[in-house]
């Protein structure tokens, strides 16, 4: 019978706490080889790998206060081996600054045979081995995406099994090879629903995914949970407010995810990056007791005005920097609680949503 060990549970500990310790959070960088080249197309900058890895390079090498507020970065499989111009890997970079790193290994969402659209996340198959070796590589945490969406007709019992099971089994392999699993079982934001409607959904996800996590052993203090935010759906008439979300949100998480879990990175889910503080932030804020840390993990809300700053040009590098840093900056005070609007510099492009329809990564 396998079993982790003592010394195994607290490397999983440590680093989890690790990565959310003082307000730090996620920088999510694993966008997968064509949702980068949708990121570039928006700047009209060619999808190319030396694109991509001047891109990431940008990301890694931004000066060491990233790790004050930043305690892992998702990379992709492409990211992991990159090297800059001079030969240093890319994860180096990170390694230095001692921000945890951090490694997608799912295979992509593919469709639930007679469902409504439904689907779930493949990438089982070899998972132990590739956890083995990306932990050699210097991996100490992996993410894994599953996705759910709500219509009148969905999710769907054997939606909400389904991804629930997965997840349980690929946190379960990553903890057997010392890597602490982030479970996010998304919901999309696409659609008329209201804010009740989502926080019955939420409330369902969550509650069968810590019962399948519980029913494969999973060691859940050496876990995060990455959901999303509970809110009204995108083309809703009634858009949700800052407290709305945060009530709603904690709400959700009181009545399904344990206190033994340390902590939840949010994901942005195409809000608009002064939404996405903002809304953390409230949660910070909220009365009801958190036993767990409310942090981040950002891809859009944290590189969309990174992008818009650097256009591609080497010439921009240190001012993409130092947006960057700023985005970080905000949402780690939100992550404490002690955001506010009066400290973002430009609020122009901090305010532009980001939502993409029925987004894959």
């Amino acid at each position: 019978m396998v079993h982790l060990t003592e010394e195994q549970k607290l490397e999983l500990r440590t680093i989890a706490s690790k990565i959310i310790k003082n307000g730090r959070g996620i920088l999510a960088a694993d966008e997968s080889t064509g949702t980068m080249g949708k990121r570039l197309e928006q700047i009209n900058v060619k999808n190319e790998e030396d694109t991509r890895r001047n891109y990431r390079h940008l990301l890694m090498s931004s000066d060491k206060e990233l790790s004050n507020y930043i305690g892992g970065v998702i990379l992709f499989h492409e990211t992991l081996y990159q090297k800059d111009v001079e030969g240093k890997l890319l994860k180096d970079y990170l390694k230095e600054k001692d921000i945890v790193v951090g490694i997608k290994v799912d295979k992509g969402v593919v469709p639930l045979m007679n469902t409504d659209g439904e689907g779930t996340t493949q990438g089982l198959d070899g998972l132990g081995e590739r956890c083995a070796q990306y932990k050699k590589d210097g991996c100490d945490f992996a993410k894994w995406r599953c996705v759910l969406k709500i219509t009148e007709h969905t999710p769907s019992a054997l939606s909400i099994m389904e991804n629930a099971n997965v997840l349980a089994r690929y946190a379960s392999i990553c903890q057997q090879n010392g890597i602490v699993p982030i479970v996010e079982p998304e919901i999309l934001p696409d659609g008329e629903h209201t804010i009740e409607r989502c926080q019955e959904v939420t409330e369902q996800v969550l509650a069968a995914q810590y019962k399948a996590l519980s029913d494969h052993h999973v060691y859940l203090e050496g876990t995060l949970l990455k959901p999303n935010m509970v809110s009204a759906g995108h083309s809703a008439a009634k858009k949700s407010t800052p407290q709305e979300v945060a009530n709603a949100t904690v709400t959700a998480l009181r009545r399904t995810v344990p206190a033994a879990m340390p902590g939840v990175v949010f994901l942005s889910g195409g809000q608009s990056e002064l939404s996405a503080t903002e809304n953390l932030n409230a949660m910070n804020c909220h009365e009801a007791c958190r036993p767990w840390k409310l942090s981040f993990s950002y891809g859009r809300a944290l590189q969309a005005s990174v992008l818009q700053a650097w256009q591609g040009k080497q010439e921009c590098f240190a001012a993409a920097q130092m947006v960057l840093m700023h985005r970080a900056k905000m949402n780690s005070h939100a992550a404490r609680g002690n955001y506010t609007k009066e400290m973002e510099s430009d609020k122009s492009s901090a305010e532009q949503s980001l939502f993409v329809g029925n987004h894959t990564y």
